[in-house]
C-alpha cells in the first residue's frame, strides 16, 4: 500500500531535484523565456504532480530532464540533479544509457510514441535486452508478464500485434509496461490520459496506482486536468509562464490554494451542479433535425471480394435515431470507438450511411443526396483546429471562405463581417492578418468556431472541441459556445467524453456504446438509478470538480 506518502516525508536525498533551473529559447524573434528559477523536488516512492496551461513550460522541463532538448535551447543557472548526481554535465552517450534504465517516459500519445513498423513484442523486448542484458527469449517472457501486470489479458497475443492493430488504452498500457520494464528511478508522465476517453483514462490512472504500490517508483506526473493530478500525486507544483507559483502537499493545494493562479485552475474545473445552459426546450419547439436508423459500416466489401478474400466488417453506428429541437443543445457521449465521431461524419456530410436524415421538409437516405443548402445549415467545428485551419491562410481568407462558398456576403462587406466575426468569438480584429501558427491552441478552436457560424447554419456539430485544451481555456470555450446559441438561435450537437462538461452545457444528453444508442436523458436525471449500467460507469469514471476532490490516502 502506498498511503499518503506526502505526509511521511523520507529523510533520504530526493529522486529528483530541480534548483534554481532556468531555459531560454533562441527564435527568430529573439530569446524566449521557457523556465524561470524552477525549484522542485521528488522524493522516492512519491508522485509529484505538475500542472499548469500549455506554454507553460512543463513538457521543456520534461525535456531538459531527459537531456533532449532542441539545439536551439541555452540553460541558464540551476542544478537537475537524479539521485544526488548531476545530469547537466553527463556526456551523450552517459545520458543513452540514463534514458530507459534510470529515467523513463510515458507520452501523451501512445500512438507517436510506438514504432508502427514492428511487433509490440519487439519493442518492449528491445528495451529489456538493451538496459537489462537479457536474452532475446529471457526478453520474450519477461515482456509477456509485463504486459500481463498491466491488465491485459491475452499478453502473448498483443505481443504478436502492431501498433494499429491495438486500441488507444492497449497501446497505453505497452508504453506503461515499457516504462516500468527496467525499474528505474523516475518516471516521467507527459499528459499520459489526454488522448485517452474517461473511461479507459480512469484504468490507466488505477494501472499507474497499482504498479507505483509495487514497485515504489518515483513519478513525476504532468498535466492540465486538475482532477485527475488528485488521484494520482502525493505533493504538486504549480507551473505559469515558467515559474512554479506554487508548490505543497495535494491537500494543501487543492482544498487551500494560495496563489490567485492556482485558485483559478481549480475554479475552471467543470462542475456539473453549475449549469451553463438555460432551461430545456418546451416539448412544442419543432424538431429541426432528425436522423433515423443510421447505421455505418466500415471495410464493407464486394460479393466478389466477400468471397475470395473476407475481412470482417466494422459496425461505426447500428440504427441510431436521435433528434435536435431548435436552439436545443444536444450532448452525445462515449468512450473511443462508441460512434459519437461517426455520427458526427454522418450529419454533417462526410460519411456514407444507410438510414434517414430529415432536416426541414428534405430527407436523405444516402451521402450523394445531401446539397448545398444542407452544408450550409448543418456545420461542424473538428476537434483538432491544428488540422482543420489551413496553414498557409491568414484567418481572415480562412475565415471568408464561407462567405464566399454559400454567397451570404456581399464582397465589399466581408472585410468587416470578418471583423464581426472575430469579435464574436473574442478575438482582436486585428488578427485577421494572422496566420493559425501565431495563435494558442484556444485562440484557433475560436477562429473554427467563428468559421462555423459565418455560414449562419441551424445546426453547429461540435465534435470534442475541447479535448486538446487547457482546463480554463475548456471553460472560456464552453463560455463561449453558450452565448453564440444565446445570441444566433443555432442548435448544437456536442460530442465529448467527458461527461462534467457536457452536462454544464446540454439539455440533453444520450449515451451510446458499441455504435448504438443506449441511453438518453436531461442532465438533471443524470444520478436517477435507473439510468443505464454504462452510463453508471461514466459517471463514475468522471474527475470530482473542484471543492470535491478525495484527499483521501492514495492506495
Amino acid at each position: 500500500m502506498v498511503g499518503y506518502k506526502a505526509q511521511c516525508m523520507s529523510t533520504e536525498s530526493p529522486v529528483l531535484e530541480i534548483s534554481g533551473y532556468s531555459l531560454t529559447y533562441n527564435t527568430p524573434s529573439g530569446p524566449l523565456r521557457a523556465l524561470k528559477n524552477v525549484n522542485l523536488s521528488v522524493a522516492r516512492g512519491q508522485t509529484h504532480g505538475l500542472v499548469g496551461e500549455s506554454g507553460s513550460g512543463k513538457s521543456s522541463l520534461a525535456w531538459a530532464i531527459l537531456r533532449y532538448l532542441p539545439d536551439n535551447a541555452i540553460e541558464n543557472d540551476g542544478k537537475l540533479l537524479l539521485s544526488g548526481e548531476s545530469i547537466r554535465d553527463r556526456t551523450p552517450s552517459q545520458i543513452i544509457e540514463v534514458r530507459g534504465q534510470r529515467i523513463s517516459m510515458v507520452f501523451q500519445d501512445p500512438s507517436t510514441s510506438l514504432n508502427p513498423a514492428m511487433r509490440l513484442g519487439e519493442q518492449l523486448s528491445e528495451v529489456m535486452i538493451r538496459h537489462r542484458g537479457l536474452t532475446p527469449r529471457e526478453a520474450t517472457e519477461a515482456s509477456e508478464q509485463a504486459l500481463e501486470r498491466t491488465g491485459i489479458t491475452k499478453p502473448k497475443e498483443m505481443l504478436e500485434r502492431y501498433p494499429h492493430q491495438a486500441s488507444g488504452g492497449e497501446k497505453q498500457r505497452v508504453v506503461i509496461a515499457t516504462a516500468f520494464a527496467c525499474n528505474p528511478e523516475l518516471i516521467i508522465f507527459d499528459e499520459p490520459t489526454t488522448a485517452l476517453d474517461i473511461i479507459t483514462a480512469q484504468q490507466i490512472l488505477d494501472l499507474f496506482n497499482q504498479l507505483q504500490d509495487e514497485t515504489s517508483i518515483s513519478a513525476l506526473y504532468i498535466s492540465h486536468d486538475l482532477g485527475l493530478v488528485s488521484r494520482v500525486a502525493d505533493t504538486v507544483s504549480v507551473l505559469k509562464a515558467g515559474e512554479v507559483v506554487e508548490s505543497g502537499l495535494r491537500t494543501d493545494i487543492f482544498m487551500s490554494p494560495r496563489d490567485d493562479y492556482t485558485k483559478k485552475l481549480l475554479s475552471a474545473v467543470p462542475d456539473p451542479k453549475h449549469w451553463l445552459g438555460v432551461n430545456a426546450p418546451a416539448p412544442e419547439l419543432p424538431i429541426l433535425m432528425s436522423a433515423e436508423n443510421i447505421t455505418v459500416e466500415y471495410g464493407r466489401q464486394s460479393v466478389i471480394g466477400r468471397l475470395f478474400a473476407p475481412k470482417p466488417t466494422h459496425i461505426g453506428a447500428h440504427e441510431v435515431s436521435l433528434t435536435v429541437r431548435k436552439g436545443e443543445l444536444v450532448g452525445i457521449v462515449g468512450e473511443s470507438g462508441s460512434g459519437k465521431s461517426t455520427m458526427a461524419k454522418v450529419l454533417s456530410g462526410l460519411q456514407e450511411f444507410h438510414g434517414v436524415i430529415q432536416f426541414g421538409d428534405s430527407h436523405f437516405s444516402k451521402l450523394d443526396d445531401i446539397d448545398l443548402p444542407y452544408r450550409r445549415a448543418v456545420q461542424i467545428v473538428f476537434q483538432h483546429p491544428d488540422a482543420s485551419l489551413n496553414p498557409r491562410q491568414r484567418i481572415g481568407e480562412i475565415l471568408s471562405r464561407p462567405l464566399k462558398l454559400y454567397n451570404i456576403t456581399p464582397k465589399e462587406q466581408q472585410t468587416k463581417r470578418i471583423i464581426e466575426l472575430l469579435e464574436m468569438v473574442s478575438l482582436p480584429r486585428d488578427y485577421i492578418n494572422r496566420f493559425p501558427h501565431q495563435l494558442s491552441g484556444g485562440e484557433k478552436q475560436r477562429v473554427a468556431i467563428a468559421r462555423a457560424f459565418a455560414a449562419k447554419p441551424e445546426v453547429v456539430i461540435c465534435d470534442e472541441i475541447t479535448s486538446s485544451l487547457d482546463v480554463s481555456v475548456q471553460a472560456s470555450i464552453a463560455n463561449l459556445l453558450v452565448a453564440l446559441q444565446d445570441q444566433t438561435g443555432t442548435a448544437c450537437l456536442f460530442i465529448t467524453h467527458d461527461l462534467n462538461l457536457v452536462r454544464q452545457l446540454a439539455h440533453r444528453i444520450c449515451v451510446m456504446q458499441h455504435g448504438k444508442l443506449i441511453d438518453t436523458f436531461q442532465p438533471c436525471d443524470a444520478e436517477k438509478p435507473n439510468r443505464n449500467p454504462y452510463t453508471r460507469a461514466l459517471l463514475e469514471a468522471v474527475p470530482p470538480p473542484a471543492g470535491q476532490f478525495n484527499m483521501e490516502p492514495i492506495t
